[in-house]
């Protein structure tokens, strides 16, 4: 029996959450046609009131925390923009690449330990940590005076990352209904379009007229507005263990030490990965001794084959996210050696896509799209891997650089499908106090899988014939600075990866 069923023949419901209301006053003297019109007045303010992720009950959250996203995205963007200006004027060239592995080292590790955390004592404690740690990272290296405390400075905001994406999760399962977790997924993915447009252009102009400092130093200022909406809300909605009669357990050392391992292991495949030479074999066998082992711990039993149900879900989120991401890193790359676009306008090439990676999240959030999920993700897939097998159609000169641009806009739609509907997935397959661990494995094979395939893909093009980033193909001399078998050597077999996204969609949902 629910709140709007009568108890019997005879008496009326009483509007759900109107308690407490005189009987006199309840009852409209009209009589039972006053009072039934009255009802329905009453229950359609308070779905005005409280539907939906902007109705008053998440109003603050869903703004607080789409901030929170918000600045992570507007950081990837802008700091991407900055960091060569960085690593020139640090004398840090040769160190380049760990500015970037050493954020993504640390947040394996950190995802790990905020999902145990969120799990057994809610998820506040590690989004606030994650935040002031992402904060701190920023004004580290925004302030520093040499490369290595530069690359510390990342590795702290790596750290802060991996704590708040996981925690980020949590706070979606505990204070959203399911029917409200599609459409807080889809403002996610939202918040990602205006950073990817904006995010380099003002980074740059930043980096021109202030410098580069002030791209790092400045994001911090703009954590305090988030903070100050989504903490109040989550301690209100989203704190505490999911089942407060149940002693929270110790956490669980084995894990933590498996998700060092895997951060450990991450570092030396792209530590080998820069340098094609019989060395590079030693630190590249040891970090798959250590990933293996922290791979088969950490991510659910029967990922590795595909088992349906929560282990499909896992596998193809690091299917979709590690080929598309491993191509689109190679696309301006591409178009400037091949076809002699400026990196301005080959960056402006893969831009649109950010607004259709929102459509596409936006799509799949719709309620009568919930019944067609499973098929969403396989279709999604397949756009994935057709954007991929397009994009090198450009080597061709016949073939107008558009191509690319529109191929990317399509591609990018399916990963809205795909990524949306993987998260939604997971939470619908999560026990309560399971979300923080399910979800930090879900980030681990997006982040994990985006390694390794860039490790592969780089591995190849250099192999065949990859040229120095900074050769211009011009249409006077028509050199060329990388040789167009080796982007065909990239962006062909991610594209077949793709194609086996599209069977493992197959098998999102449980027997």
């Amino acid at each position: 029996m629910t709140a709007l069923e009568p108890r019997d023949a005879e008496v009326a419901p009483e509007p759900a959450g109107i308690s407490g209301t005189p009987p006199d006053a309840a009852l409209p003297a009209t009589g039972t046609a006053a009072f039934t019109e009255e009802l329905a007045e009453r229950l359609t303010e308070q779905l005005v009131e409280q539907g939906g992720i902007l109705g008053r009950t998440h109003r603050a959250l869903s703004i607080g925390i789409v901030s929170v996203v918000l600045l992570i995205a507007f950081e990837a963007t802008a700091v991407g923009t900055a960091m060569p200006v960085a690593a020139r004027e640090l004398n840090g060239i040769s160190l380049y690449a760990f500015a970037f592995s050493s954020f993504f080292t640390t947040s394996l590790f950190a995802m790990v330990l905020s999902g145990q955390w969120a799990d057994r004592r809610g998820p506040l404690a590690p989004l606030a940590t994650g935040i002031s740690a992402f904060a701190a990272g920023l004004l580290l290296s925004g302030t520093a005076d040499a490369m290595w405390l530069f690359i510390v400075g990342r590795a702290v905001q790596g750290l802060g990352g991996g704590l708040v994406i996981v925690a980020l999760y949590v706070v979606i399962s505990r204070a959203y209904p399911g029917r409200l977790q599609p459409s807080i997924l889809a403002a996610f993915a939202a918040s990602w379009v205006v950073p990817s447009v904006v995010g380099p252009l003002v980074s740059g102009t930043v980096t021109e007229q202030l410098g580069w400092r002030w791209v790092f130093i400045g994001i911090p200022v703009l954590v305090v507005f988030p903070l100050a909406l989504a903490l109040p809300a989550i301690r209100r909605m989203a704190s505490g263990p999911a089942d407060p009669d149940r002693p929270a357990g110790p956490f669980d050392r084995r894990r933590i030490r498996f998700a060092l391992g895997i951060s450990l292991g991450a570092g030396l495949l792209q530590y080998a990965g820069q340098d094609l030479r019989w060395l590079s074999l030693i630190p590249a066998a040891a970090g798959a001794v250590l990933l293996v082992p922290a791979v088969l711990v950490l991510l659910p039993r029967g990922t590795y084959r595909a088992a349906r149900g929560l282990p499909s879900v896992v596998l193809l989120r690091g299917i979709a996210a590690g080929s598309f991401i491993a191509a689109e890193s190679f696309v301006p790359l591409m178009l400037v050696t091949q076809r002699g676009l400026s990196p301005t306008m080959a960056g402006l090439s893969l831009a649109v896509g950010g607004a259709t990676w929102a459509l596409g999240s936006f799509v799949q959030s719709r309620p009568r799209m919930a019944p067609y999920r499973e098929r969403m993700a396989s279709g999604g897939m397949v756009l994935v891997a057709a954007a991929i097998a397009t994009a090198p159609s450009v080597l061709i000169a016949s073939v107008p650089v558009w191509v690319v641009a529109v191929a990317w806009a399509v591609g990018c739609f399916g990963m809205g499908t795909v990524i949306a509907s993987t998260s939604v997935l997971l939470l619908k397959l999560s026990a309560p106090d399971e979300a923080g661990a399910n979800s930090a494995a879900l980030q681990i094979s997006d982040g994990l899988s985006n390694v390794m395939l860039l490790a592969i893909g780089g591995a190849a093009f250099a192999a065949l014939g990859g040229g120095a980033v900074g050769a211009v193909h011009t249409a006077a001399t028509g050199a060329s600075g990388s040789h167009p078998g080796a982007f065909a050597a990239v962006f062909l077999p991610m594209a077949a990866v793709a194609l086996v996204g599209v069977w493992v969609a197959t098998r999102l949902r449980e027997r």
